[in-house]
């Protein structure tokens, strides 16, 4: 039995090691991709997703998103992480024009939800300005679809507790209005942070390894990782590159790789704690608060690293696509 996916993304070069993970597992099927800001302007990211798409063979249609958050100015793109064209400056060989569908991402979302009622799993790895977009548009797809996992946030259980401010990750704090209307929807949400994503690393030896064995997709990730790794080895000490945007795939294709807590979840909206995501702990009682009243989500506070990057490797290897 295969779940559906529809991937929502900013690529990105660890949302590149995300979508080839998800072609390359038989647990999956990639029925759409949706773009949007983030790591990239909107139309780089678009021409990234297109560029995977067509070099590695890929089938699902890709539709393009807002280009800004709901409320406020785009944050500059981070080039220094992801390079001036998104993924790590890596030539993008074979690169050939190519056009996203006519339809909007975010009525891609609504219209996908419809025709396959409890089905869909929607894995959002950037901004979630798309969801935000769905929902204002057509508040029932919070219950048409099976779940939602979100690469974003950070809770201060483990790992760093921000990574673009002291306290806030990099996709939150890019919409944080965005991220709070997505919060308080009713749909399944479960949220895999920077508490448990900092914590598995694929290290030099690791993506090496990916190359030998996963064919062309695995030296185009190398190649991509290797500035992404630089940046991290730079600000964090860290050896390799951590695994952001594939840990939340890793969750769809096997839950029992993390552990998660429940609760409500709220996103900061304004002042020095801009981005900043909060839990309150499913069955803590205190007074009334922004909290009461919300719906209850998920949210990982403890991964298996061994076993999550085993997963990978084993999805990825032997797998031979592109060129």
């Amino acid at each position: 039995m295969t779940t559906k996916i529809i991937f929502d993304t900013d690529p990105g070069i660890d949302d590149a090691m995300a979508l080839l993970f998800i072609e390359a597992s038989p647990a999956l099927d990639l029925v759409a991709v949706t773009t949007v800001f983030g790591n990239a302007d909107i139309d780089t990211t678009t021409r990234n997703a297109l560029y995977l798409k067509n070099r590695f063979g890929l089938a699902a249609p890709v539709y393009k998103g807002t280009d800004k958050p709901l409320r406020r100015p785009r944050n500059p793109s981070p080039t220094f992480v992801h390079g001036e064209n998104g993924l790590g400056d890596v030539e993008l060989t074979g690169l050939v024009a190519a056009e996203p569908e006519a339809k909007p991402a975010h009525q891609a979302i609504i219209d996908l939800a419809r025709a396959n009622p409890g089905e869909i799993t929607l894995v959002a790895v950037g901004p979630l300005t798309n969801l935000a977009l769905a929902l204002d548009a057509d508040p029932e797809v919070a219950t048409l679809l099976k779940g939602v996992v979100i690469m974003g946030g950070a809770f201060a259980v483990a790992g760093k507790p921000g990574n673009v401010t002291p306290v806030a990750e990099a996709n939150i704090w890019n919409d944080p209005e965005a991220a709070d209307r997505v919060f308080t929807a009713p749909w399944h949400v479960t949220v895999i942070g920077l508490d448990v994503t900092t914590q598995v690393i694929m290290s030099p030896d690791f993506m090496e390894a990916l190359e030998a064995s996963a064919g062309p997709a695995g030296e185009f990730l190398n190649a991509i990782s290797k500035p992404y790794a630089a940046f991290y080895g730079g600000r964090d000490g860290i050896v390799g590159c951590c695994v952001h945007d594939a840990a939340a795939v890793a969750y769809v294709i096997d839950e029992s790789l993390f552990e998660v807590r429940r609760g409500s979840v709220r996103v900061v909206t304004e002042g020095i704690a801009l981005g900043q995501t909060l839990q309150k702990v499913e069955g803590e009682l205190f007074g009334p608060s922004a909290w009461d009243d919300q719906p209850i989500h998920s949210a990982a506070i403890a991964v298996d690293a061994d076993r999550l990057l085993a997963l990978y490797a084993r999805t990825m290897n032997g797998v031979v696509a592109g060129g």
